[in-house]
């Protein structure tokens, strides 16, 4: 080997070892920050991130099965819940691709039975929670009647006749509702089952193996069991019939089938670049079309959660970094929504701070004035803090006092911690040292706020 090749080897080498040590370091604060949850079992499941081709962390927590013994890995199948949508919009966005359906059509063209107040309701509207119809799993006789398993027509009837809460259009509300209306379209015009629809339009083609559409009947071989917390520890959770969730929240799968669902569906193997778009800009909420678009530092991540008994998801991909991160919880809780924008921002070279690792700061009382005051979230939504000789304490609209604990100056910003709900406020001084403005740091979002 010439001279000239033997350097560029070596050099090669020699710059791999700090890469891979970079890497390490990654992966073992990745799992650490992951297992900073696990205590008592409060978060038990699979976690998997990766960038570009990379797997950064792939592994389980705690039990699939505490009965027997069974430990979580990345090949357990859990209950997603309403990451399901996604793939709904992605089935409606397919047959859009083929010229069955335009999203801007009224539902009453594929559904000609539907009731009077639908006539008016966009497919697009379903698409981004914005028709106004009422949210059955929020119904007063829902947990009684979910319990049996129903037909998609009975399903619809379960809601149809309620009065839409609102103008289509006029406002975004989530509701799970719209998704079963969606999947009734699918069917009607894919003139397939939907769970046959996703097999053939989506599942094969990117090779998921491991995802399917539940049924209260359907024996998996690596199926995590759904746990609640009590008094007593915890519990098995009963769950709805399958038949109810269905289009808005049945799917099932694993952190690695959903790792080849970010990269098959950002990598245009299922959607063309018009649709991808449609899905992924954003409308009222933030929300697209099954999927949420949220700005973390300048970067475009778009997100999901799902809830459905005994399991708690959330699943993030950042296109600009080719960024997936994937939390599926077996165990009700909301651990999946903190702990997938720790694992985001830890990726991103953003500072993640846990609980344990936090310290309290001492601040004089006559410091701390200058943070006291009412600041907006929003039209309907303020954060007051309030100065004692306690220290700082801060407050929503509606809701209890909480301690605030200052954790000193980071980036030129002073900083408090909110204990209870693992959040930030970072304020923002003003040029004379006042402070006119805040940033609240929770669950993943930065929401900023003025001084009232």
């Amino acid at each position: 080997m010439p001279w000239r090749q033997w350097a560029l080897v070596a050099s090669a080498l020699l710059l791999s070892v700090p890469y891979r040590a970079q890497s390490s370091a990654l992966s073992a604060r990745l799992n650490e920050i992951a297992s900073s949850y696990t205590a008592k079992n409060a978060f038990m499941g699979s976690v998997l991130v990766a960038q570009g081709n990379q797997v950064l962390l792939d592994r389980g927590y705690g039990s699939a099965n505490l009965e027997w013994h069974i430990p979580n890995a990345p090949d357990v199948e859990f209950r997603l819940g309403s990451l399901t949508k996604q793939f709904t919009a992605t089935l409606i966005l397919l047959l859009r691709q083929d010229g069955k359906l335009k999203i801007e059509d009224p539902v009453s063209k594929y559904l000609p039975d539907a009731p009077a107040s639908w006539q008016r309701i966009t497919l697009a509207e379903l698409l981004g929670h914005t028709s106004g119809i009422a949210n059955f799993t929020s119904l007063k006789d829902f947990r009684t009647w979910s319990m049996a398993p129903h037909t998609i027509d009975e399903e619809l009837a379960f809601f149809r006749d309620v009065p839409l809460e609102f103008e289509p259009g006029s406002r975004y509300a989530y509701s799970n509702s719209n998704y079963e209306v969606l999947g009734a379209i699918i069917e009607k015009v894919g003139d397939r089952r939907y769970a046959t629809l996703l097999r053939e339009r989506i599942l094969n083609p990117l090779d998921m193996k491991a995802t399917g559409v539940d049924r209260d009947d359907l024996v998996l071989p690596r199926r995590a069991a759904g746990y609640v917390p009590g008094l007593a520890g915890l519990s098995r959770v009963r769950s709805e019939s399958m038949s109810v969730p269905w289009a808005a929240g049945s799917i099932y799968s694993t952190t690695g089938d959903l790792l080849k669902w970010e990269r098959g569906l950002f990598g245009g193997q299922l959607l063309n670049a018009e649709s991808l778009r449609l899905m992924t800009t954003p409308g009222q909420g933030d929300y697209g079309l099954g999927v949420l678009i949220r700005d973390r530092g300048g970067l475009r991540v778009i997100t999901h959660s799902g809830a459905i008994e005994g399991f708690n998801t959330y699943l993030a991909y950042v296109p600009d970094r080719r960024i997936t991160v994937a939390v599926l919880a077996n165990v009700s809780g909301s651990a999946p929504d903190t702990m997938g924008p720790q694992l985001l921002d830890t990726v991103l070279g953003r500072a993640v701070i846990l609980p344990t690792e936090r310290k309290t700061v001492p601040i004089a009382a006559a410091q701390l004035a200058k943070f006291g005051g009412v600041f907006d979230l929003g039209p309907a939504e303020s954060l007051t803090a309030s100065v004692s000789e306690a220290g700082l304490t801060v407050h929503g609209s509606g809701r209890p006092a909480v301690a605030a604990l200052y954790q000193g100056v980071r980036e030129g910003h002073p900083r408090f911690f909110i204990a209870p709900a693992d959040a930030e406020i970072e304020f923002i001084p003003a040029a004379d040292g006042s402070i006119a403005s805040l940033i609240l740091h929770v669950a993943g979002q930065d929401l900023p706020a003025k001084r009232h």
